[in-house]
């Protein structure tokens, strides 16, 4: 699947900001006084659950596509997807009247594909490989002349991401810590430019389940390392670590914190019974970061981003019985 492989810069966030200005929800800061007192610590939650289409990804998808030349747009959209990315590049092709294509892996979530249909994409299935959903792209893109906008590489999906954290440092300039999940690196990377483009002394803390700890790795070993079958509840952070999103974050001080499943679980039922939050696993795992590692947040004020809020009604059923 290509995409354009310049690096993004700290300016671009701010850019993107303008571009979906007409188009994203400004989505509000939550606080819950029996998590703080939990945690000893400030948490500042931006509740990007809560934007459209469920989920951050909205912000990326609507950045790409608006930044496209009419040239471009004309032949339309493509790219792989197991959800978000999928519903959130469809909605965004919808709002600029382009067609959209979404290659889908066998084994997604069936919620989540019918959100990628009800916003008008065409689907494609594949194999639940990542070899096969680029396979499956560069097909589309040789059938229809699609445009390929990655779910996590593509520069302008990167600056897009950075818009939640630009918006919650604007609003909070007092955080001197973000907490974000890890899976593809997509809004780790915009989170990076966000706070350079603000010149903010503020640490980055990447959660990353166990179960696909690539990015853990890699940072220990200096290289990528994408040997591994991911293996965890977490969906939306199956995906391997990306080329450009790793390069970049090796350039900050940002620091992976690896969660085991049970503990986002926990983390999810937490924000569900305290503030009364639906989130994705893949968005709570924030939090159990958080409450892992209670000694080195204590006494902080951390920004946390909740990125998704598309649970799986049958996921929903287990979680409500414990």
């Amino acid at each position: 699947m290509t995409q354009t492989d310049t690096m993004p810069i700290p300016d671009q966030v701010l850019e993107a900001a303008a571009r979906i200005a007409a188009h994203a929800h400004i989505t509000p800061i939550l606080q819950a006084r029996s998590i703080d007192t939990e945690t000893g610590t400030a948490l500042h939650f931006k509740a990007e659950h809560l934007q459209r289409v469920g989920a951050f990804k909205f912000r990326g998808a609507c950045n790409a596509v608006f930044a496209l030349s009419d040239a471009e747009a004309a032949g339309g959209v493509v790219t792989h997807s197991s959800g978000n990315h999928g519903a959130a590049l469809a909605l965004a092709a919808q709002l600029r009247g382009i067609p959209c294509h979404v290659v889908v892996p066998d084994g997604a979530v069936p919620a989540k594909l019918a959100s990628i249909q009800r916003y008008g994409a065409t689907l494609h299935h594949c194999a639940p490989t990542i070899a096969a959903r680029e396979a499956g792209c560069a097909q589309v893109q040789a059938d229809t002349g699609a445009t390929a906008i990655h779910p996590y590489t593509h520069p302008q999906v990167i600056a897009g991401q950075g818009t939640a954290a630009l918006e919650l440092l604007s609003a909070r300039p007092e955080l001197d810590a973000l907490v974000v999940p890890l899976g593809g690196g997509g809004l780790a990377a915009g989170t990076a430019l966000a706070i350079q483009a603000l010149q903010r002394d503020c640490a980055l803390y990447l959660a990353e389940p166990v179960g696909a700890a690539d990015g853990a790795r890699s940072f220990a070993g200096g290289v990528l390392d994408h040997e591994f079958v991911p293996d965890t509840v977490c969906d939306g952070l199956r995906g391997s670590l990306g080329a450009i999103n790793f390069e970049l974050l090796r350039t900050t001080d940002a620091r992976v914190l690896t969660v085991d499943d049970a503990a986002t679980l926990s983390a999810q039922r937490m924000l569900l019974a305290c503030m009364k939050q639906l989130v994705e696993p893949s968005s709570a795992i924030a939090l159990a970061a958080v409450l892992g590692n209670q000694a080195l947040f204590a006494g902080r004020r951390v920004g946390v981003v909740l990125t998704g809020g598309n649970v799986d009604f049958t996921a929903l059923a287990d979680l409500l019985r414990e």
